[in-house]
């Protein structure tokens, strides 16, 4: 999907975006394809979020976009089935990292941040990931800003906190670093894209294709 800086912006006081903070754009991607445990478990500049028991036997780490169908498609079908059968018995450290690929996908992504800054713990941005996935047929079309608040005012948000999350230059420049960097420095350059224990997947990958990843490093 491209959405112009036009339609993105129209609506509503997206200030960090209309004053020259630029579309996204798609970044060029590293031609790496296991980087390093040490480059994998840098983050970026924002926080961490991550979901399952720190030391479980198997890392998942994601890098995904809110308008992408086939990350939608994995967070509707194969993720509630992950997180029944490992990630909620503490075989599974969960990692989710930002990777839009324009700046529709951006703005959800700074929503879920948004939604979880004075929250102690990542689940409220699990869900509003969830939300947004569940729902990107509603939300991700033009214009999209009016359906994109009509979803995510459910969850506590008013006119005016939307606006002022849209608005916030710095929040805007570390989602784009966070992408930036799973591109240069790890080699992703579709989405979903997986690591699961370093080793880099692509694809709204099946529960059945997760396991046979995982199962050597879950025997007992």
């Amino acid at each position: 999907m491209n959405i112009t800086r036009r339609e993105f912006t129209a609506g509503t006081v997206t200030l960090a975006l209309a004053l020259g903070a630029g579309l996204i754009g798609f970044p060029t991607a590293a031609f790496a394809q296991n980087p390093s445990m040490q480059e994998l478990s840098i983050p970026g500049p924002l926080p961490e979020m991550s979901i399952g028991d720190a030391n479980a036997p198997v890392t998942i780490i994601e890098y995904a976009s809110m308008t992408c169908p086939h990350c939608a498609r994995f967070h509707e079908i194969t993720y509630p089935e992950l997180k029944k059968r490992y990630i909620d018995t503490g075989k599974v450290r969960f990692i989710f990292r930002e990777f839009p690929l324009d700046d529709l996908a951006a703005a959800g992504f700074m929503l879920a941040r948004c939604a979880v800054k004075d929250a102690p713990t990542s689940d409220k941005y699990f869900d509003m990931v969830d939300l947004l996935f569940s729902t990107q047929e509603k939300w991700a079309v033009n214009p999209p800003l009016p359906p994109l608040f009509n979803t995510v005012k459910q969850t506590g948000f008013t006119q005016e906190t939307f606006d002022a999350c849209l608005a916030n230059r710095q929040l805007f420049a570390e989602v784009k670093q966070t992408r930036d960097r799973g591109s240069q420095k790890l080699g992703v350059g579709s989405t979903p894209t997986f690591f699961i224990n370093g080793k880099k997947l692509a694809g709204a990958l099946t529960i059945d294709q997760i396991e046979k990843e995982m199962q050597p490093y879950l025997k007992s």
